[in-house]
């Protein structure tokens, strides 16, 4: 590659290939011209008496095949058509160069048009809702079979969404089932009299009707927050300052559980190193979400652990990190791989309370935000959630 030119390129290979059967096809029609001159020229020798054939050759020995006396003896014994000759070499050397031609003009065709045919076909089976077939590159390289990968790994992603979107429909179903089938039922019993219609029975209902408007909330926030409509009002905010406040609020909750606090804190300060532009709301949520998941999850390992610390990326962008860990029983191995699904459940276990979209909430509103979170082991054996934001400088 001594021109610097990169064959996995597309329009180089097709320059390649269509310069390569260009000059071939040109060199059969010229093979094909000598060829039958070649021949031509051997049956006009035969054809001289063995006098001129050896005078021609002293011709052409010395280099005198155009010389007066040699088109002497063509014009004397050739017979027919001087350009006869000259115009079925070209006929026949077209008609060899001619299928050469197209054939190689079909294999390009077909090299290109194959992934694409494949293509069709897949695209055609998906509309159908067939999420099970992918394109095939046959022998496709460069930019034709990273065209197939990209194409494989949509039709991957819309295989992915499909999946949610169906156990994301029947979760919902089920979760509105139940508080639905409760109140439907002491709804008819007080309607018939057998239960009596008082303070403790309209605070039943009460309780199922809010457990319904959170549900309905928090499916809201995840719609905008996935449409990209969410509305952040942005500020820069001190997240170790933010930190301590929510937990003090959330401090009789912690207490109530028998909940250790153990913090790792940076002191008060005004040099602004944990600083972050983030909406001051959402911060508190997510923070409130994941303390929340403990105490509803692990409260029996009676301890959490939050640790505000900094990091520097290769890039040189300082990124504030929090960790919230637990000392629970962990994740579930089911759950391990996606954690922020949503109504995220160790299967065989009912939901003792929540939406079941705690977890999801906190990846949509800390991605939204320009941040990240994952979900690992804890120093004892729990959960622990880690995220990352921008810090401001």
């Amino acid at each position: 590659m001594a021109l610097g030119l990169n064959t996995r390129r597309i329009w180089v290979r097709f320059g390649l290939w269509v310069t390569a059967a260009v000059l071939s096809t040109i060199a059969l029609l010229t093979l094909g011209v000598f060829a039958f001159s070649e021949i031509q020229y051997r049956s006009f020798y035969r054809s001289l008496p063995p006098t001129v054939q050896q005078e021609l050759d002293e011709l052409n020995a010395r280099e005198l095949e155009d010389s007066p006396r040699a088109m002497e003896i063509y014009s004397q014994y050739w017979s027919g058509d001087l350009l006869f000759g000259e115009k079925w070499s070209l006929l026949i050397g077209l008609l060899v160069s001619l299928p050469f031609g197209l054939a190689v003009g079909f294999w390009v065709s077909r090299f290109v048009t194959q992934p694409l045919a494949s293509m069709v076909e897949v695209a055609k089976r998906v509309e159908q809702g067939d999420f099970s077939v992918r394109a095939l590159p046959g022998n496709s390289h460069g930019e034709l079979a990273e065209m197939v990968d990209a194409f494989n790994r949509m039709i991957d992603a819309l295989e992915t969404l499909e999946a949610e979107r169906r156990a994301t429909a029947a979760s919902i179903s089920h979760e509105l089932r139940t508080p639905l089938t409760v109140l439907q039922a002491h709804l008819h019993a007080m309607c018939d009299g057998v239960i009596a219609t008082d303070r403790a029975e309209l605070q039943t209902l009460l309780s199922q009707v809010r457990h319904l408007g959170r549900l309905v909330g928090d499916l809201h926030l995840l719609s905008i927050a996935d449409a990209g409509q969410l509305s952040l009002q942005k500020q820069r905010l001190d997240l170790a300052q933010l930190l301590a406040g929510t937990l003090e609020q959330l401090q009789p909750q912690l207490q109530q559980h028998g909940l250790a606090l153990d913090l790792d804190l940076p002191e008060p300060s005004d040099d602004g190193l944990y600083d972050v532009r983030a909406d001051a709301d959402r911060m508190r949520q997510i923070i409130t979400n994941l303390v929340s998941n403990v105490i509803r999850h692990a409260a029996a390992g009676q301890w959490l652990g939050l640790r505000l610390t900094r990091e520097l990326k290769g890039t040189g962008q300082v990124l504030v990190v929090l960790r919230i860990s637990d000392a629970g029983p962990g994740l579930p191995d089911e759950l391990r791989d996606d954690p922020f699904q949503r109504f995220a459940q160790a299967p065989g276990q009912r939901r003792r309370e929540g939406s079941g979209l705690g977890l999801s909430i906190v990846k949509a509103l800390t991605l939204s935000q320009g941040g990240s979170v994952q979900a690992g082991e804890s120093e004892r054996g729990g959960t622990c959630f880690t995220l990352r934001f921008p810090g401001v400088l």
